[in-house]
């Protein structure tokens, strides 16, 4: 589920002291830092707690960090930049040409 027409959710499900999801932060950073302006201005970042609500407890405590793109898993425990660079890029480009 994208912001608008162009523009996409990116999300971090983490928990408070969480090594990995620390690591995976750093990787998104750095990812949305090298991206070209016209595909960073669309990518809205959201954190969420797994430690927030029991249904998010239960879904995702044994797996973060998670990464949703869109609302859909995009990895999980670790993060490879490149294929989190090619996932946002090709999922912007597919939306640009769609519209």
């Amino acid at each position: 589920m994208g912001t608008d027409d162009h523009g996409h959710e990116l999300t971090l499900i983490g928990r408070d002291g969480c090594h990995l999801c620390d690591v995976a932060r750093g990787v998104i950073d750095l990812v949305l830092a090298e991206l070209p302006d016209e595909f960073a201005d669309d990518i809205h970042l959201t954190e969420i707690s797994a430690d927030s609500s029991p249904e998010l407890h239960d879904l995702w405590t044994e797996k973060v960090p998670v990464i949703l793109i869109d609302g859909a898993v995009h990895s999980h425990w670790r993060v490879d930049a490149q294929r989190l660079r090619e996932a946002l890029l090709d999922t912007s480009a597919q939306k640009r040409s769609a519209s």
